[in-house]
């Protein structure tokens, strides 16, 4: 009997650890915060990220024309989202503490 105990006892820690691990990388109320702070200051990344990718996909002339217009503008939408987070980091609306843009951080890829 005592050898069933502990084998119950061991496999409900190993379960729960196990619960743990699956959300190791959970979206929570500190990662809210590093997350806004991160797309604050790094915002403007977009700009040379966009020229780049776009230059690289099609050609150079591409990447200027059409680049700098998407870079500024997921500039103002990476700040602003920071800026979202940042402000409402204590808050789990119903989708929790989810990033609001994909990739999480600029320099991440899609």
């Amino acid at each position: 009997m005592r050898g069933l105990l502990k084998a119950m006892i061991i496999c409900v820690a190993v379960l729960m650890i196990l619960n743990i691990a699956s959300a190791s990388y959970a979206q929570d109320m500190g990662r809210k915060l590093f997350r806004g702070v991160i797309n604050i200051a790094s915002g403007w990344i977009e700009l040379p990220k966009n020229v780049y990718v776009i230059g690289m996909e099609q050609n150079f002339a591409s990447g200027m024309v059409i680049g700098v217009p998407k870079g500024i503008l997921m500039a103002a939408v990476r700040t602003c989202a920071g800026i979202y987070d940042t402000l409402t980091f204590p808050i789990a609306f119903p989708k929790g503490y989810k990033p609001v843009l994909k990739p999480e951080f600029v320099n991440e890829c899609k």
